[in-house]
């Protein structure tokens, strides 16, 4: 395995100083049944029963396989032996399982971690688990030391923190200049109310956030395996094999999924990318970084999010989004596409070192793709075999979809969700048989 690596947050950067008054800022718990009316819906009584059978028995992975992206539905039907017109339900328990176990897991392991705080009223939970100060962690990073500096980004620096039960976080500790800039502040509040309001196993857990005087921390789980460009640039020691490329493209089609269609209101977060993609232990993934995401419009209404400053990281930007200033779900759609053929072919979406005709990878790969030459972008650190070749084509398909111009020939997440279930299956399927 890997080496363990410092890993990519965004956060702050300053001397703090220590005193024994500070306030704390809280946020909701994310139990089952949020009381606030923002929140998502509480499951109700039926969802409930179901999760009590499926949870840890339901594997769609397994249970798709992958003909053509266009044709998904008739493939999804051909292999499940169900009808094509009911996958969409399990489908969508499958995501409300996947929450719903962590919300479970979560509490199961709640003694002795990091306390939760509710969001907006100012006070603290009442739960006899330990809660966290400024003091412990300033004490725990020894005045904020570049020592425990695992991440700079650009809302500050962030640190690893080992609190006094034994629980490892990660402190995103917001800069200075930051209380001085309210675009800066509104973004970095921006985080926190959605990281409030999500709960998924492939996205960063969020614990709370303190205030004292002119120090904003935010307090978020610590996930010690890196980020995923790291790994692509083999800074960890050691190649990611297709087997887990594709789990972790899976994870983050997943975990976008449930931002999109199971929170209320949906949440867009503009700015995918592999640097806010970070790895376990078992090299599953989780994302990160949501200073710029934002709750989208009511989708009935066909309305779409207009704003005045563009956001978000070159090479990943939805072109439609960077001409109309609208922005949509499909703008992380086509953000996912670039992620994927970043993913395939281990290349930074734009390497100005590289001659002309290959610095944009999407065009370059495109190119490639439709002049017959598709094995040529795979990742040189990458086997060729009949495995890899089929996921490589297979991604590469459902990529340029997501990367179509204009975002209304753009597959939904689900869409790609779905995809990539099958095309995992007929992976290792396939791999199986050729050992």
């Amino acid at each position: 395995m890997p080496s363990r690596r410092r890993h990519s947050y965004t956060g702050g950067s300053s001397p703090a100083t220590a005193s024994s008054s500070y306030s704390t800022s809280t946020l909701p718990d994310r139990s089952p049944a949020p009381s606030s009316t923002t929140d998502r819906p509480p499951p109700n009584s039926l969802a409930r029963w179901i999760s009590g059978i499926f949870i840890n028995c339901f594997t769609p992975p397994d249970s798709v396989s992958s003909k053509s992206f266009n044709d998904s539905g008739k493939y999804l039907s051909s292999v499940l032996l169900f009808d094509h017109k009911i996958l969409p339900f399990f489908f969508e328990i499958e995501c409300f399982l996947f929450s719903t176990e962590h919300d479970i897991r979560s509490r199961r392991s709640s003694t002795g971690s990091v306390q939760r705080h509710y969001y907006g009223n100012g006070n603290e939970t009442e739960n006899p688990n330990q809660r966290f100060s400024f003091e412990e962690i300033y004490a725990a990073t020894k005045n904020f030391s570049p020592s425990f500096r695992i991440g700079q980004g650009g809302f500050g620096t962030v640190y690893k923190v080992k609190l006094r039960d034994g629980s490892t976080v990660a402190v995103k500790r917001a800069k200075k200049s930051l209380h001085k800039d309210d675009r800066q502040g509104a973004e970095f509040m921006s985080e926190i109310k959605t990281l409030a309001q999500v709960t998924h196993l492939s996205l960063v857990k969020y614990y709370g956030y303190l205030v004292h005087n002119d120090e904003k921390l935010l307090v978020v789980e610590y996930v010690p395996n890196g980020n995923l460009r790291d790994h692509l640039d083999c800074k960890e020691g050691k190649t990611l094999d297709m087997a887990t490329r594709l789990d972790i493209a899976t994870d983050v089609a997943h975990a976008i999924t449930y931002l999109h269609m199971y929170t209320q209101p949906p949440i867009i977060h503009r700015d995918i990318k592999s640097s806010n993609i970070l790895l376990t232990d078992n090299f599953r993934a989780k994302v990160a970084d949501f200073g710029f995401a934002r709750l989208a419009p009511d989708s009935e209404s066909g309305a779409t999010h207009v704003s005045t400053q563009v956001k978000g990281t070159a090479g990943y930007l939805d072109p439609e989004y960077l001409t109309t200033y609208q922005l949509t779900e499909k703008s992380d759609v086509y953000s996912f596409g670039v992620l994927l053929v970043e993913l395939l072919t281990g290349r930074r979406p734009i390497e100005l070192h590289r001659e002309q005709k290959e610095r944009i990878t999407i065009r370059w790969a495109i190119k490639k793709f439709t002049s017959g030459d598709t094995i040529s972008v795979l990742d040189p650190k990458l086997e060729r075999n009949p495995a890899n070749n089929l996921a490589l084509e297979k991604v590469l398909e459902m990529a340029f979809q997501c990367l179509a111009p204009h975002r209304g020939s753009r597959p939904s997440m689900k869409k790609c969700s779905e995809f990539l279930w099958g095309i995992r299956k007929d992976y290792r399927e396939l791999l199986n048989t050729s050992l």
